[in-house]
């Protein structure tokens, strides 16, 4: 796995490559201090994973992180915050991030989000994900596409924070039938992934917030 590191403080940047650097496999390709190297630095090394810090001088994580999907990068964008319900948080994942993560967790915890991220599962497992979005999305501000009935299934789980393993097992279909599914949500929602394909779900009032905590 190839990582990008984007933070203002080198302290951080230094504590971040080492846990990661720790990790068999995993390349820290580059780091950045700002937006603007970011951008530079993903198009250049394209890394599968940026750890973007939001809150920096200059150009901020929120605009980079758009330029970034903008410019066709693949990466997954993972941002780092000291914020746990922010709506500059928010606002990065509804530019294409994937999810966020404290900059005070334990290592493990750091490792356990960048593979969930880089293996294109959601991070929205943490409940402070799913409050961060029920609590900034916005009901009625986008238009539902037609989605087919097991679509809209697949969708709600999706919400939940379930895996495509978790939802292949409660609705009783093969894990490639949901990858299936998940690719044509991504499409007729016309988003990059799975936490885009939430923040739209609760802004067309699809899912609402407490729906959640249903299951």
């Amino acid at each position: 796995m190839r990582i990008l590191i984007v933070d203002d403080d080198p302290l951080v940047r230094m504590g971040l490559r080492a846990i990661l650097s720790s990790v068999d496999g995993w390349d820290v390709v580059a780091e950045a201090g700002d937006g603007e190297a970011a951008i530079g630095a993903a198009l250049t090394h394209r890394p599968d994973v940026v750890l973007m810090d939001v809150r920096m001088p200059g150009l901020d994580g929120l605009a980079a992180t758009r330029r970034i999907v903008d410019e066709g990068c693949d990466a997954n964008v993972l941002v780092l915050t000291t914020f746990e319900v922010d709506e500059y948080v928010f606002e990065a994942m509804r530019s294409g991030a994937s999810g966020f993560v404290l900059k005070r967790v334990p290592p493990t915890e750091l490792i356990e989000a960048v593979r969930i991220v880089a293996s294109g599962e959601s991070l929205l497992f943490p409940s402070s994900t799913r409050a961060v979005i029920e609590r900034f999305a916005t009901p009625a501000e986008r238009a539902m596409p037609d989605l087919t009935e097991r679509e809209q299934d697949v969708l709600r789980l999706l919400a939940r924070g379930r895996s495509n393993q978790e939802i292949a097992g409660g609705l009783f279909v093969s894990l490639e039938t949901v990858k299936s599914h998940v690719a044509s949500i991504l499409t007729k929602l016309g988003v990059r992934d799975r936490t885009q394909a939430v923040i739209v779900a609760y802004e067309a009032g699809f899912v609402r917030p407490g729906d959640a905590a249903d299951l």
